[in-house]
């Protein structure tokens, strides 16, 4: 502990004795002259700089702007342009540029190393606002900095992911079709897909469309956790692929067994992700890393068909459901 204090002192005692020195040197480069026009001219370019930064986070965020990649490329371009124009001026305009021819002694390195450090520092002496020629860079800066970072935000969200996890759906809630109208049991057939809406919500909303197809109740092997989740023989899956997002849109039904011996399955069209519906929505084939959230049905007294609960699993893409959190209404 004392070794570790007598350091510290040593150091500090050290650092104080350098600065006293410089002090008392003479300025190794000559200060130029004042340029108050440059110093203008290099702050109001920060500044510039630092807005158009600013104006590529706000056309990122609007993206129901029309040309927003064009917006984007000129905000973001302008911003480097104006950084780097301000960079020019201040270094051919107000940093001096002076040689200093002088032979440095082999063994005084010590003297070598101050005295380049005083030139770097005396440099700077016809910078009359350095202050606020620091904040124009720290701002322009960090602005740009926060522009670059922007992107990230595609990734997915961080902190509030609870609404990825929402949907219309509960139990109760009515199947319908595109016009409104109720979808009944009798009206789904096997060897075709159909998509449904729960009744009376936003058909944009996540989690909203749904696919129904019909197989034969001998053909469905339902692991436990679903058992009951079809309606003689009529089951549902989100219509939204676990692997990229895209709408599952392409329904494989078999028509001739001895030639086409593989089982009827929902296949999305971006990647080829493949489900089984008989097995509640696995993965047959594709890149998908996880089974179709599937909704379980019932059928009413009217023979409409009716939701009897929400999703076993959350919608969407597979990073939306990385924290195995279940869907909720």
């Amino acid at each position: 502990m004392g070794r570790a204090r007598d350091l510290l002192v040593s150091g500090a005692l050290l650092l104080a004795g350098r600065r006293r020195r410089r002090s008392e040197r003479e300025p190794t480069v000559p200060p130029g002259a004042s340029n108050p026009r440059a110093e203008l001219a290099a702050v109001l370019l920060l500044l510039a700089g630092g807005l158009c930064a600013v104006a590529f986070v706000a056309v990122y965020a609007l993206d129901r702007i029309p040309d927003q990649t064009q917006y984007l490329g000129l905000s973001l371009g302008l911003s480097f342009l104006f950084i780097a124009a301000a960079l020019i001026v201040t270094g051919t305009r107000l940093v001096s540029t002076e040689e200093v021819e002088d032979d440095y002694p082999v063994e005084e390195h010590v003297t070598e190393q101050e005295t380049i450090a005083q030139v770097v520092a005396d440099s700077g002496n016809r910078l009359t606002r350095r202050r606020l020629f620091r904040r124009a860079l720290l701002a322009a800066g960090g602005a740009l900095g926060v522009a670059l970072l922007t992107p990230i935000a595609s990734l997915g969200p961080v902190l509030d992911v609870d609404p990825f996890y929402g949907t219309p759906w509960k139990r109760g809630r009515r199947l319908v079709d595109e016009t409104g109208r109720p979808w009944r049991a009798s009206d789904i057939e096997e060897r075709d897909f159909y998509t449904a809406f729960p009744e009376g919500a936003d058909k944009e909303e996540l989690g909203a469309a749904v696919v129904l197809v019909r197989l034969p109740k001998n053909d469905l092997r339902l692991p436990a956790e679903n058992a009951g989740y079809a309606a003689d023989g009529i089951v549902a899956f989100s219509k939204i692929c676990t692997h990229a997002g895209c709408a599952i849109s392409l329904y494989r039904s078999p028509l001739f067994a001895p030639n086409d011996p593989g089982p009827p399955a929902l296949v999305c069209p971006c990647h080829y992700s493949t489900f089984d519906p008989a097995t509640g929505g696995t993965v047959l084939f594709g890149p998908a890393g996880r089974k179709l959230p599937m909704l379980p049905l019932r059928i009413d007294g009217r023979g409409e068909l009716r939701a009897a609960g929400n999703f076993d699993g959350p919608v969407g893409p597979s990073w939306w459901g990385v924290r195995l959190r279940g869907a909720h209404a």
